[in-house]
């Protein structure tokens, strides 16, 4: 099937006994901002979490939603490291996402913003609770989903945001909450 092609996963990228501490290090560390935002002139409040790090002079944007660039944190420059050196990519920026329960979730989207170039190669990182990734394709019926588990890696070639929309869904049986790093490459 080409869904194989579009993506690739590592599972277990980091052992349990690091992704436990990794994943109790950014609920602690993290400095989690208000979830609200705005678009078309209203307020919304984001069902999840977020900060955004990234290089000096890197911002990015989404439904016209400029997010606060902040510094790499130690933890996360060491993560970014691990995952640069296995994948042979650079990555300037990471979108860090807390998905507090099942409730939190994501919708359908494809990450396509100008701010990532025409082909953005995209590495996910999950800690803490298991949840479903889903996504379908742009143009036909397929669809499918697949498990992530704490420490496993996520590697979305250029062509999945171009053939895919995915998300994350609601799970009202998980009560844990999942930590997500997107580390991404913004185009200058």
């Amino acid at each position: 099937m080409a869904i194989c092609h579009d993506f690739d996963t590592v599972e277990g990228f980091y052992t349990t006994t690091e992704s436990e501490d990794i994943y109790n290090r950014l609920r602690l560390e993290q400095n989690w901002p208000d979830n609200r935002y705005y678009y078309a002139g209203r307020k919304f409040v984001l069902p999840r979490l977020q900060t955004w790090h990234a290089d000096a002079g890197i911002h990015y944007s989404y439904s016209n939603n400029l997010l606060e660039t902040r510094p790499w944190t130690p933890l996360l420059s060491e993560i970014r490291a691990r995952v640069e050196g296995y994948l042979h990519v650079s990555f300037n920026a990471v979108l860090v996402n807390c998905y507090r329960n099942g409730e939190d979730h994501v919708g359908w989207h494809a990450d396509n913003e100008p701010e990532l170039g025409e082909q953005p190669f995209i590495a996910s990182l999950s800690f803490g609770a298991t949840r479903s990734f889903e996504f379908k394709h742009k143009k036909s019926d397929l669809h499918a989903q697949i498990l992530l588990r704490q420490g496993d890696l996520l590697v979305m070639h250029p062509r999945f945001q171009q053939n895919w929309l995915h998300r994350v869904p609601i799970d009202q049986s998980v009560k844990q909450s999942r930590i997500n790093l997107t580390f991404r490459r913004v185009v200058v």
